[in-house]
């Protein structure tokens, strides 16, 4: 199946509009980290005191909220939790987070929940379900983990598009899932929307789902320039992103109907994980054809300035 017979679209003509769509969501990305929001990590990393509580009708979480104030609880947030087809006490249901900075006294934030709600709702009106606590010191060794673990993936893909390839082709294809990855970050600290071990889990994904994405354009480059020898090398990649074009959009479309329908309907616990990929796919997506492509076209002209050999070669061609 094919939407677009014959594309001819020159996507290199519009290098500098994609150039100028990424520095300003990546800037506005770094702003945010580093200045407003910077990055909203959740319990999972920063330690802390996540207390599940029920109550019999549905919640007002500004009351909520100043009966935490009023016991002297700072810095908590208050999340509402969808449980679909769920009654009773289970269908009113709130998760406050409490930040701990220290990891002695573990049940103190409970209590203290505990202790304030106590003194604003009748003993009847709220009934605490479930109390998970992780300490700074497993949060900051999550945090390096979790660093390393994208890290790590990053390298391996560098180092098998190298072997596949080229050094460039690997290059160009990590740029882009950076780039991908530093988006995603930044939306969720402009959204200020907490960064979990899921969100996590979401991300590594979207470095793979964007890696597939690049290699198979790059693999079609690879055919073409050993058909198109005649060509220039942007009117080689022009033509290899319009052959693939159908093979995208198909793909990353249903894709990302599988996860908006995630984000819509899967409820505050999946909602991290579900914006990361909505984001993460329509990024992947947009920067296979915008950034990682143009990269070679980029190198190449460079090479060729300093009046160095720019053809790039062909090797085994990858299954797509």
């Amino acid at each position: 199946m094919e939407l677009f017979r014959n594309a001819n679209i020159d996507w290199l003509g519009k290098k500098w509009y994609f150039l100028g769509f990424s520095l300003i969501f990546s800037i506005a990305g770094i702003f945010s980290m580093l200045f407003w929001h910077h990055v909203p990590l959740g319990v999972d990393f920063k330690g802390g005191t996540l207390v599940y509580v029920s109550f019999p009708q549905q919640p007002n979480e500004d009351h909520i909220r100043q009966a935490i104030d009023q016991g002297g609880i700072r810095n908590a947030r208050i999340q509402r939790i969808s449980n679909a087809g769920a009654t009773g006490d289970a269908a009113n249901q709130v998760v406050i987070s409490v930040p701990e900075t220290s990891d002695a006294n573990h049940d103190a934030a409970r209590e203290q929940i505990k202790t304030a709600l106590a003194n604003n709702y009748h003993e009847s009106g709220f009934t605490v379900q479930q109390t998970d606590i992780v300490g700074p010191t497993a949060g900051a060794q999550l945090t390096r983990q979790a660093g390393w673990a994208i890290l790590w993936s990053l390298m391996g893909m560098l180092v098998y598009l190298w072997f596949r390839f080229e050094f460039i082709y690997g290059a160009a294809a990590v740029i882009a899932v950076f780039h991908d990855t530093l988006i995603t970050i930044g939306f969720f600290s402009l959204l200020n929307t907490e960064i979990t071990l899921t969100v996590v889990a979401a991300i590594l994904t979207l470095v793979g789902y964007s890696m597939n994405d690049t290699i198979v354009v790059f693999d079609r480059i690879r055919e073409n320039l050993q058909q198109m020898r005649r060509a220039t090398l942007s009117e080689v990649v022009n033509r290899s992103i319009n052959q693939t074009l159908s093979r995208t959009i198909l793909t990353s479309g249903l894709t990302f109907l599988t996860v908006l329908s995630l984000f819509v309907f899967g409820g505050e616990v999946l909602h991290g994980f579900s914006l990361a990929l909505v984001i993460g796919i329509l990024i992947g997506t947009y920067s296979s054809i915008a950034v990682a492509a143009p990269m070679l076209v980029a190198w190449t002209d460079w090479r060729a300035a300093k009046g160095k050999r720019t053809a790039l070669a062909t090797g085994k061609r990858v299954a797509a």
